[in-house]
């Protein structure tokens, strides 16, 4: 007999950017689609490992060139800057204390939703081995990181796939 059971919409985004006002988007439209009943996957490359990065965290790889990468990134929610009129930080908390006014959710509680709405966040291994980054760096109970192949695959079952 045929499965005749609706399968669900996916959305694929694809995170690059550790800029605040890239995070932002991202996570609002994963919690939005998750709320949209959509199987949500977001893949963390580059820069947007920031996003999954711990706070504080520093790299401990032996490589000095993977050291000062992660010395002028520190990561995590807390840390990330606009990649417009950051104006040495001023702009990135001028954009969190004007969201906090207007009540829209910081980029933190977004990944919290994400979390709790079931939204998959992979971290990207390629990119965590490039940068000397480890799964202990990154936020608790993430999946194994997986490559861009994985991506790839989920990217042709969505209806939509965005990178950002």
């Amino acid at each position: 007999m045929e499965d005749t059971t609706p399968q669900k919409e996916k959305m694929v985004l694809i995170a690059a950017s550790g800029d605040l006002d890239k995070a932002w988007p991202v996570l609002i439209l994963a919690t939005t689609g998750a709320a949209y009943g959509m199987e949500v996957t977001v893949f963390f490359t580059f820069w947007g490992l920031s996003i999954l990065k711990k706070p504080d965290v520093k790299i401990s790889a032996d490589d000095w060139r993977q050291k000062l990468l992660g010395m002028f990134n520190p990561g995590s929610t807390e840390n990330l800057k606009l990649s417009k009129l950051n104006f040495g930080g001023f702009g990135a908390k001028f954009m969190k204390d004007l969201a906090d006014e207007k009540h829209v959710a910081s980029v933190q509680e977004l990944l919290e939703l994400a979390i709790g709405m079931g939204v998959k966040l992979w971290p990207c291994q390629m990119t965590m081995d490039l940068m000397g980054m480890s799964k202990e760096d990154m936020i608790d109970d993430l999946p194994e990181p997986v490559g861009a192949g994985s991506a790839i695959s989920l990217m042709k079952e969505a209806s939509i796939s965005l990178f950002i």
